[in-house]
């Protein structure tokens, strides 16, 4: 888990071309694997200890792992195949959207919205079914930024967002970020096997 230095409570509006650049950042690291853990290799120059001080962040995010969370996320893409692209499928970002809306203005984190709902009962109340998997960012405003956390998953046991984005299975996503009231954006990713959500 990443924390940012500084507090972060002011709006943030994201681009527009934010979710479009998630998806196609995902793919780039689903389809190549070994090329994205040369980015990882550059990315861990920037680490002081847990404090990680990248261009565009002069004031740091304060990792759980620090360097040892990279360069095991660097071994796991280096034996990584490449797995097929994922496309964009509107229910999903739909139900990811929906999440956004729950929980951006209230502060909240975590998978279950106010009214006890998960990504599945999201999902199903937009028509689609239960086979779907959910990866949430707070904080990161970059598509680069949105990924590299997934795949790195600094203090997530199992590595489940790292998991998630390359499933094989997993053949579609829908994508929304949104402001969020602590963390300034947040991004939510429905992942499915179907563009509806059934398996």
């Amino acid at each position: 888990m990443l924390i940012a230095l500084l507090p972060i409570v002011a709006a943030f509006a994201p681009a527009p071309t934010l979710e479009r650049d998630i998806v196609a950042e995902l793919n780039f690291a689903r389809s190549q694997p070994r090329r994205y853990a040369e980015r990882l290799r550059d990315y861990r120059r920037y680490f002081h200890g847990k404090i990680v001080r990248y261009p565009g962040k002069p004031e740091g995010l304060r990792t759980a792992e620090g360097i040892a969370a990279v360069d095991e996320a660097i071994a796991f893409l280096e034996r990584q195949a490449p797995v097929a692209a994922l496309a964009p499928a509107p229910l999903l970002a739909q139900a990811a959207g929906d999440h956004v809306a729950d929980q951006g203005p209230r502060g909240a984190t975590g998978h279950h919205s106010k009214n006890g709902d998960d990504p599945r009962d999201r999902v199903r109340r937009r028509g689609g079914g239960n086979y779907v998997a959910e990866t949430i960012t707070y904080g990161p405003p970059s598509a680069e930024e949105v990924v590299r956390q997934l795949i790195v998953d600094d203090d997530v046991p199992g590595r489940g967002h790292r998991r998630t984005v390359f499933a094989a299975e997993m053949r579609f996503v829908g994508v929304r970020c949104g402001p969020h009231k602590t963390y300034r954006v947040m991004c939510v990713a429905e992942f499915g096997r179907k563009a509806d959500g059934h398996y």
